[in-house]
């Protein structure tokens, strides 16, 4: 199986593996300033919870080269710093990673990038742990060799420093022999699932299927899946999960099923802030990503889609939550 970093630093820049353009060109965009870091995470260049919190990290360092260059006041250097905290409202880790650094700007780049790649570091062992521990608990909890399982968006290396959350412990039983096949949900409307996720999984040689979002629910009913894990952008303290708009709907369906729904992700995405996922704050993205489809409009009017990136899953409908520490129950999440 193959490692892919899609966030790195190199000579002062971040490179970054441009997730726009996958799965048909693997191009880079190097971020020589913040303008063209925080257009970037805007544009869903780079995405997912664990890789934003590597690019939270590195960003401050970024914004520290540039404010060097360009004389910038600390006034000036701070408010390009919360720019970058502030591109994705939902995803706590863009803000987790910025804090993590931020109190040692005053020590210098070189603390900070110390810092940075730390996250980045810390993030890949944390995945490879949570992987194991999610796929023992699945492999006892169904009782089964081989697993037909259901995800939803991307959470794979892409989605982190390397490695992945839902898509690692897909991975780590892969690597047991335990997959059977991989029901891969397109997650429209920028179908990360179909341009992503079916792309690490070609690359792993994993048995997999692309399925409408639509589809999922049935596919759940009909007894063709034995459980499904996704990931998250923000876990509240009872254990609501914020992740990628469909989410819900797999939980629902798995519940209905009687089968396992399964949340992974770091410790740093578990917000204790937040008592439970009412306040979260759902990020509504361009109406025109709802109606047109690789630039070919589908709606007859641009401005008429609603387009909310993310949705919330009660703890009820979740059977465990993962992260490096261990399985919990989504009342038990706080670690």
């Amino acid at each position: 199986m193959q490692d892919i970093r899609p966030v790195v630093w190199e000579d002062g820049k971040i490179r970054l593996l441009d997730q726009t353009t996958l799965p048909l060109e693997e191009t880079e965009i190097v971020c020589e300033n913040v303008d063209t870091l925080v257009d970037a995470i805007e544009r869903l260049v780079v995405r997912g919870a664990p890789a934003l919190g590597v690019v939270g990290g590195y960003g401050v360092a970024l914004a520290i080269t540039q404010g060097a260059k360009e004389g910038w006041s600390d006034s000036q250097l701070h408010e390009q710093i919360l720019r970058i905290r502030n591109a994705r409202p939902t995803a706590v880790n863009l803000a987790w990673g910025v804090d993590q650094v931020i109190d040692s700007v005053g020590e210098g780049l070189e603390r900070v990038l110390e810092l940075g790649h730390k996250l980045a570091a810390e993030d890949e062992q944390a995945n490879r742990q949570l992987s194991k521990h999610g796929a023992d608990w699945i492999m006892k909890t169904t009782g089964k060799s081989k697993l037909r399982v259901l995800t939803h968006c991307n959470t794979g290396s892409l989605a982190t420093s390397t490695w992945g959350t839902a898509l690692g412990i897909i991975r780590e039983l892969h690597s047991r022999g335990a997959i059977e096949i991989v029901y891969a949900d397109e997650t429209r409307p920028l179908l990360q699932g179909s341009r992503l996720t079916a792309w690490e999984l070609h690359k792993d040689g994993m048995n997999y299927l692309v399925q409408a979002d639509g589809a999922a629910a049935s596919t759940i009913m009909r007894g063709l899946v034995d459980f499904a894990v996704i990931g998250a952008d923000r876990i509240a303290k009872n254990g609501d999960t914020a992740n990628k708009i469909g989410s819900l709907g797999v939980a629902l369906a798995c519940k209905e099923a009687g089968i396992p729904f399964m949340v992974a992700a770091p410790s740093s995405t578990v917000d204790l802030s937040y008592e439970n996922g009412d306040g979260i704050e759902i990020e509504l993205r361009s109406p025109e990503e709802v109606t047109n489809l690789h630039g070919v409009q589908t709606a007859p009017e641009l401005d008429k889609g609603f387009n909310p990136a993310f949705d919330v899953t009660p703890g009820r409908f979740i059977s465990a939550v993962v992260t490096e520490h261990g399985v919990r129950r989504p009342t038990r999440v706080k670690l």
